[in-house]
């Protein structure tokens, strides 16, 4: 813990903890705006992790030394069959953790989990605030996407024994901040734990409207070709309502989409943010047919003055105002979401953009900095 009277004007040391560093996704957007928070306030020097390739994470997290696990010595793409390994690297870390805890103290640590990161295990009198996205998605709630093939029967096999040694290690979280109310509903149905709730920071002065830019009718798509994303859900739509719908977005399950695809649907690319902006601001409308944790693109459209048109599950209860800002389905089927694209409501450009607000990045930023105060009975200010 802190020793403020010796020390009165020291930043509290503070170690960060991120599953893996391979790429600049969702989830490194969230830890690059955390370790962002936290630098004013925090004596931040360290990042520790299962998986380090070296990836430009963002300029805050680029300065931090970082110490990965015993296994970031096997190829990264592999990550995903180490699964039943992650126990190792996370002690792995812990005696890292540790050792250099007794180098100079640590006052606490910050994870950001989706996998297995919240199980490092703080040393003694040191506090542990967990950013939770997820539990471990393919463990506990998306079993059967992941069902099939050798990956398949792995984890089924494993399952069980992660399941009990994932609740087990929640102990070692002082607090948890989920990303969503549906997550927080989730740590408390894995972990038998409490959380508030941060939302992740939306670019809303990114993503913003344009008036001189002329609205299509066609709907967007926008995301990870895999399936639970169900594009497939808006590509019968399409196909049934005979619709224009550009789909933008990479991944495995693009070969079974395009050959499920009819006239009216395109695969496009937007290799930039810009491109993707400016992909927001002339849809008609974006179709967001999953469940997510979050969904940081149903606000990223909104912010732009899009209505959306959700699956009624996960972040959307969250994102997404029925009636306002788009329309919600209860069902993953063509007719709902086709009787939900029928009642999305029209001229919403504002109500979405201040609906989106709610989600920007200084708002984040000051949430994360009074839950971090908030734990540390640090000041105000």
């Amino acid at each position: 813990m802190l020793d403020r009277p010796e020390h009165p004007t020291r930043k509290p040391r503070i170690a960060i903890c991120h599953d893996w560093l391979v790429a600049r996704r969702g989830g490194e957007h969230v830890l690059e705006a955390i370790a962002l928070a936290l630098d004013p306030i925090a004596d931040l020097d360290i990042i520790f992790t299962m998986f380090n390739t070296g990836a430009d994470i963002g300029p805050t997290t680029n300065r931090l030394r970082r110490r990965a696990s015993v296994l970031n010595a096997l190829p990264a793409p592999l990550r995903r069959w180490l699964i039943p390994a992650y126990p190792i690297a996370t002690a792995d870390l812990s005696r890292k953790l540790r050792a250099e805890h007794q180098r100079r103290p640590f006052d606490l640590i910050v994870s950001t989990h989706s996998a297995a990161i919240k199980a490092v295990k703080p040393p003694p009198g040191v506090l542990h605030l967990c950013y939770i996205h997820a539990p471990a998605r393919y463990i506990w709630t998306q079993g059967h996407d992941y069902a099939g093939g050798l990956r398949g029967l792995g984890l089924s096999m494993i399952r069980p024994i992660y399941k009990s040694w994932d609740r087990r290690t929640a102990a070692r979280v002082t607090a948890f901040i989920a990303n969503s109310t549906h997550t927080a509903a989730q740590v408390r149905r894995c972990y038998d734990a409490q959380a508030s709730v941060v939302f992740p920071p939306v670019r809303t002065d990114f993503f913003t409207p344009a008036a001189d830019t002329l609205r299509g009718e066609h709907w967007l798509a926008v995301g990870a070709l895999v399936p639970y994303k169900r594009f497939d859900l808006a590509i019968q739509a399409a196909n049934e309502a005979r619709h224009e719908l550009h789909i933008i977005g990479s991944g495995p399950d693009k070969p079974r989409l395009r050959a499920l695809a009819g006239p009216t649907v395109s695969f496009i690319e937007a290799r930039t943010d810009a491109q993707l902006r400016h992909a927001y601001r002339t849809a008609k409308l974006l179709i967001f047919p999953q469940m997510e944790d979050f969904g940081i693109v149903a606000v990223e459209a909104q912010a732009c003055g899009t209505p959306v048109v959700a699956y009624a599950k996960g972040g959307a209860e969250d994102t997404v105002i029925d009636g306002v800002t788009g329309a919600t389905f209860q069902t993953q089927s063509v007719p709902e979401l086709l009787a939900a694209i029928r009642r999305c409501p029209k001229h919403q450009a504002l109500a979405c953009r201040e609906h989106a607000e709610k989600f920007n990045e200084t708002r984040f930023s000051v949430d994360i900095k009074a839950a971090v105060r908030a734990l540390m009975n640090l000041p105000t200010g």
